[in-house]
């Protein structure tokens, strides 16, 4: 776990497969009623969430967090659009960044730190299929090479 990062909850595991993340940004997330109950208990799905950033905000689409079991009528909708909360200034260079072709906000983890829900964000530009079939081969090498040392020894 990187220093400074609290329980991970859920993680975005295709997004290393479908982007090149280059930065990544930890934002806090704006949520009602029920929805850090259902965090906790780690019913969060990352997997076909994105961010974009709309009239000067940062706001993260299709993040699946089910609803709280105990919740009765004071529970969400699953998919609602949720706001992130950024300082000013990275939202100013996010908003210059986005604009450049290829380049997208994508969700990578969620995470409770000190008590609060938190999202790491990575700003990723996105891969080709030849770019994700180098990957794959190197991520093969890499294991055959573990692989012969571990036998070695």
């Amino acid at each position: 776990m990187p220093k400074g990062q609290g329980k991970v909850i859920a993680q975005n595991r295709k997004a290393n497969h479908d982007y090149f993340i280059e930065e990544t940004y930890e934002a806090g997330i704006a949520l009602k009623g029920t929805e850090i109950k259902s965090i906790r208990a780690g019913r969060v799905n990352l997997k076909d969430a994105f961010a974009r950033i709309d009239k000067g905000e940062v706001f993260v689409h299709n993040m699946h967090i089910s609803p709280y079991e105990q919740g009765n009528r004071f529970n969400h909708d699953p998919l609602r659009t949720r706001k992130l909360l950024m300082h000013r200034k990275e939202i100013d260079k996010l908003i210059g960044l986005t604009q450049q072709q290829g380049y997208s906000l994508v969700p990578l983890k969620m995470y409770i730190k000190n008590g609060v829900a938190k999202v790491l964000i990575g700003l990723g530009k996105g891969k080709k299929k030849y770019d994700k079939r180098e990957d794959l081969k190197r991520k093969q090498a890499k294991r055959d090479v573990e692989r012969a040392l571990k036998d070695r020894y």
